[in-house]
């Protein structure tokens, strides 16, 4: 695959699934068409980019034909990164135009609130609209009339979108074809906060009142097992607080837990909305003030100011009977309030240790 270029701090950019499917797709239609597979394969993307993809495979039968290319995202850590994308390209009904099938690897909706109608294949509708684009160039430029099927397959799909939350959405059997730009941008936060709105969307539409937000795996099981919540009903979100509450206070649902590790959600509490350690960090000086203003005294203050993180003050705090944890879940609640901006979304916070045992608690 050529035309991959740098992202900031020299980084490489890659290509999204979709725009993986949509040049193996080029490349299949211009082999029906022609009898002849184009390779590398040029395709335009939205923003005006023009990759050439190699094929990694061929398959020319009788009026179809398969073309497969190995996803590069680049220097992105991206679950789907060497994957093959296939698409195979064969004549559909006249006037259907262009109809997709999800083939082997590809998931298939099954829950309501995603972009695409429940039975769809998962194949998002910027990809949809790109492979159509290609499908009517080819057919302009042939003289054909370009109605075709076109199934899209994902080798080790299934497997790959166990690591993925295509689960939790309702998306089974595989992986979903994504993509806005067709362009894959190193370590972006854009397909995570993507999915999170997409969690709420699916919970919205199935109807659950009470959702959950957890800052990693073990507070989200501690949510769950709080609460009695489904899989479904919890939202993936990480490090990205402010995502979930900007997105419930458009989009609200009755309900809203938030579990985290005592540091998370110091943070939060401090009103930082991206809870990574490399864009926020605890900031003992500022909680030792916010102790001695709770009455926690300046001997208490004084010893938090010294401690090396969160979790060490949470245990110096123990051990002067000082509840910390419960004094960050109630500053933790005070933000999320602040940021859902009366939104009617009630909010309770709990707060746990590494061990997964509940330090502090707040809200209904």
């Amino acid at each position: 695959m050529s035309s991959r270029h740098a992202a900031g701090g020299g980084l490489r950019h890659g290509w999204t699934t979709g725009a993986c499917a949509t040049a193996a797709t080029t490349a299949a239609y211009t082999a029906v068409l022609t009898g002849r597979f184009p390779d590398p394969v040029t395709i335009t993307l939205p923003k005006g980019h023009r990759p050439a993809f190699a094929l990694a495979h061929e398959r020319l039968g009788a009026g179809s034909a398969t073309a497969g290319i190995v996803k590069d995202a680049g220097d992105d850590p991206d679950v789907t990164h060497g994957a093959l994308v296939s698409a195979t390209v064969r004549p559909g009904p006249t006037g259907s135009g262009v109809t997709f099938r999800a083939g082997p690897g590809v998931g298939t909706v099954t829950r309501p609130g995603l972009p695409l109608e429940v039975g769809e294949p998962a194949i998002n509708p910027v990809p949809r609209r790109l492979m159509r684009e290609a499908v009517a160039e080819l057919a302009k430029t042939h003289g054909a009339p370009g109605d075709v099927v076109v199934e899209v397959s994902i080798e080790g799909g299934e497997e790959l979108a166990t690591k993925t939350w295509n689960p939790r959405l309702g998306i089974l059997g595989g992986l979903s074809v994504l993509g806005t730009t067709g362009v894959v941008v190193p370590y972006s936060c854009s397909a995570w906060i993507d999915s999170i709105r997409r969690g709420v969307d699916v919970a919205r539409a199935v109807g659950y009142v009470h959702v959950g937000a957890a800052t990693g795996s073990t507070s989200e099981k501690t949510v769950m097992d709080l609460h009695r919540l489904p899989e479904e009903a919890m939202l993936d979100m990480g490090d990205f607080a402010g995502a979930v509450l900007k997105y419930l206070r458009r989009h609200p649902v009755p309900r809203l837990t938030i579990g985290g590790g005592i540091g998370k959600l110091v943070k939060l509490g401090d009103g930082h909305l991206d809870l990574h350690s490399g864009r926020s960090q605890v900031d003992l000086a500022a909680l030792a003030r916010v102790v001695a203003a709770a009455g926690g005294g300046a001997r208490l203050a004084a010893e938090i100011t010294r401690a090396n993180t969160a979790l060490d003050a949470l245990c110096i705090c123990r051990e002067h009977g000082f509840d910390l944890g419960t004094l960050a879940a109630r500053r933790a609640c005070a933000t999320a309030l602040d940021v859902l901006r009366g939104a009617p979304v009630e909010v309770d916070v709990v707060v746990i240790d590494r061990a997964g045992v509940i330090v502090g608690r707040v809200g209904p």
